[in-house]
């Protein structure tokens, strides 16, 4: 199965052109939406993925920003992972592109950092957009719902208490 074949590992600088097509394919049904040309959307996403990266960067300074690849190293999504607490990893982002959806790879990476965070006795949280459907992922994968505004829903996932 391809979703355990999948391997992470540090994203770096060659990464980035990758890191940006990932996150312009997180964006494409919303800007399916708007009358902007080629040239506008792409300014438009580039200065959106720049913005999230410093975010990121300054907020996150010791995550981990993975890229997801293939065995054959081929770059298909990436992960940001950081510790927020002594006992809390937060999932900042995990995004495939678009055609290694649904193929069970972000299920699987995800139930090793479950099982990696449930033998350490953390926690592990993360924030979704209400109306994603990996909302339904998260759930299947014992993440419970730990509030929520109107945008996003915080969800955190418990180690099994002894």
């Amino acid at each position: 199965m391809i979703g355990q074949q999948a391997r992470l590992r540090p994203a770096v600088a060659a990464d980035e052109l990758h890191l940006f097509e990932v996150y312009a394919a997180s964006r494409a049904a919303e800007l399916a939406l708007v009358p902007w040309s080629r040239e506008e959307q792409i300014w438009f996403l580039t200065q959106q993925h720049e913005a999230q990266r410093a975010s990121y960067r300054q907020l996150h300074p010791t995550a981990d920003y993975l890229v997801i690849e293939l065995p054959d190293g081929r770059p298909i999504g990436r992960m940001y992972l950081s510790r927020v607490a002594v006992s809390e990893i937060r999932v900042l982002d995990i995004a495939l592109l678009p055609e290694w959806c649904g193929q069970g790879i972000g299920s699987a990476l995800l139930r090793v950092l479950l099982a990696e965070a449930d033998a350490a006795g953390d926690m592990v949280s993360l924030h979704v957009e209400i109306w994603n459907p990996a909302v339904n992922l998260y759930e299947r994968l014992g993440f419970v719902e730990a509030g929520r505004n109107d945008i996003h829903l915080r969800m955190e996932h418990h180690p099994p208490t002894s």
